[in-house]
């Protein structure tokens, strides 16, 4: 424990140290072993700290086989002394981060006995599991509230080693996972818990709490907040999108809501209209087609049309015309498709017609009697219809 010096000082962000071993691991990544670091590695949810070991990137940090391995991104001078710096943004980002996490963890259990199960602290936001299986806006915002409060009491942050028996005095938040070498971080009368990570040594420190939002996770539900220095970093967000909506809707931000109300009922409206518009546009084009068309079977060729927009105008032909055939094919982007229709009184085999279709574009597709459609490979529409009707024929 006396070689890693983030437990005997977070707050240290540079340090010398003796180089040991530069090795590389099994997967091929150079790594360096310290006599001594303040480099925090991944463990209880809290990411690696980076930096630098004589002005080489540290890249991440792990603890392998009661070693702490610093990978770095390219070799290391032969040196017996090494000078370490911490990237003390990153480090004091998620000092505020667990401690903020030890808070709400601790206020939620306080006010509603939901434990914390799992903790992530990711890049932007970071998230704890509750053993509940819901949450209501209610006991969010009381959370959020204790915990802020607790915040602002600027109460300290101590830890303590202690052994398997004298860590009995004390009323945990949640089972050990170690017995020897016992950490604890301890916020007096609030929370006392196990923990491994760094933190500040004031709850005033993590300066703020804000919770983003919550989902159900299996049987468990997903909170996710930020704390610190990111709660700025999220309202700076926010307030930049909001600031645009208010320059495009043209209406302040407390009447923002009613806006998007108001322009997605018009949009409905203009759906509608636009739909309704579509479908007389296809009536009219059903009506032309069958006064333009001569024989049993009339062939149109169409750009860019959906099969949805082919079946529709297809129904409307047979409906206008239940004498004949119709066989409408649409050039779409990368492929070929098509639709073919017969009226009541109109003798055709649909079916047959369809597996020469398919076959003459590698395509696959399907129907009934009265109505077949398929697609395939790209061809010109004219030439697809043209092979079509000669092996009908």
């Amino acid at each position: 424990m006396e070689q890693k010096l983030y437990y005997q000082d977070a707050y240290m962000k540079s340090f010398t140290a003796e180089l040991l071993k530069q090795e590389h691991d099994e997967d091929g990544r150079l790594y360096v072993v310290l006599s001594q670091t303040a480099f925090y590695p991944t463990g209880g949810g809290q990411p690696f700290d980076t930096g630098t070991l004589n002005a080489v990137k540290v890249v991440d940090v792990e603890e392998t086989g009661g070693e702490i391995r610093h990978y770095i991104d390219a070799k290391l001078e032969e040196s017996t002394e090494i000078e370490g710096e911490i990237d003390w943004e990153r480090r004091f980002d998620h000092m505020q981060q667990h401690a903020g996490q030890h808070i709400l963890s601790a206020a939620f259990e306080d006010l509603f006995g939901y434990k914390t199960v799992s903790f992530h602290l990711g890049k932007e936001t970071l998230t704890i599991d509750l053993e509940t299986e819901s949450l209501s806006a209610h006991e969010a915002q009381a959370a959020e509230e204790l915990a802020n409060q607790i915040i602002l009491e600027n109460r300290p942050i101590l830890t303590k080693w202690v052994n398997s028996e004298e860590v009995r005095r004390y009323k945990l938040r949640k089972e050990l996972s170690v017995t020897e070498d016992i950490r604890l971080v301890i916020i007096p009368e609030f929370d006392y818990n196990g923990c491994g990570g760094t933190h500040p040594d004031s709850t005033g420190q993590v300066t703020s709490l804000k919770i983003l939002g919550w989902e159900r996770q299996k049987k468990m539900v997903r909170i996710e907040f930020v704390c610190g220095r990111r709660v700025l970093e999220q309202l700076g967000k926010k307030h930049t999108v909001l600031q645009e909506l208010t320059a495009l809707l043209n209406a302040p931000e407390q009447d923002m809501a009613d806006a998007v109300k108001r322009m997605l009922e018009q949009r409905k409206e203009l759906d509608k209209m636009i739909e309704e518009s579509r479908e007389q546009l296809l009536r009219y084009e059903a009506a032309e087609l069958v006064d333009a068309g001569t024989g049993m079977i009339v062939s149109k060729v169409f750009q860019n049309r959906t099969i949805q927009e082919l079946q529709k105008l297809a129904r409307l032909l047979v409906s206008q015309a239940e004498d004949r055939v119709f066989l409408l094919a649409a050039e779409n982007e990368d492929k070929l498709q098509f639709v073919f229709a017969r009226g009541k009184q109109a003798e055709a085999d649909l079916k047959r017609w369809n597996k020469e279709a398919l076959a003459i574009i590698d395509g696959k597709g399907g129907g009934n009697d009265f109505l077949v459609q398929g697609g395939g490979r790209l061809i010109r529409g004219e030439q697809f219809l043209s092979q079509l009707l000669e092996k009908i024929r």
